[in-house]
């Protein structure tokens, strides 16, 4: 049975583990333990008994705008709908927040097209977004993601 609950700061290392191989390869941006440590709150994990399998964020960047971001499921863990579930999640949290519209930047693009999010152009994202984070992409200016958003 799986656990879905928000994080402590113990959960970070773990955290950082999880998500170590997509950091490499390029397909989620790194975050350190202190910007972990200050977004905590943003985070949503899953266990598997004492066992991270996955994770997500959903990032407020104004009144109007929130990001699902940085979400991950264990290879040994995918196709059993922790993903779906971290992204309804993600979006629920945002209507609670009252959130108009939600975006991200990712390379699975039908996953997040169940949900109704549509393609939108990269230039369309505010610049907060990009010289906030995209900036640290080892991607970064050539940014092969799809960008789309969600309204809510």
């Amino acid at each position: 049975m799986f656990k879905y609950i928000k994080p402590t700061v113990k959960d970070i290392q773990a955290m950082q583990k999880l998500v170590f191989a997509e950091v490499e390869n390029g397909n989620i941006l790194v975050r350190s333990e202190a910007d972990m440590a200050t977004n905590i709150r943003s985070y949503l994990v899953v266990y598997k008994d004492d066992i991270l399998v996955g994770f997500v964020a959903l990032h407020i960047h104004t009144p109007i705008l929130a990001e699902i971001r940085s979400l991950v499921v264990s290879s040994d863990f995918r196709t059993q709908g922790i993903g779906t579930k971290l992204i309804q999640a993600s979006i629920d949290e945002a209507k609670a927040y009252n959130i108009d519209e939600i975006l991200v930047l990712t390379y699975q693009q039908r996953l997040f097209e169940k949900f109704k999010f549509n393609v939108i152009e990269k230039a369309s994202i505010p610049d907060t977004k990009i010289w906030a984070d995209c900036i640290k992409c080892k991607h970064f200016p050539i940014c092969d993601e799809i960008a789309l958003t969600l309204k809510l």
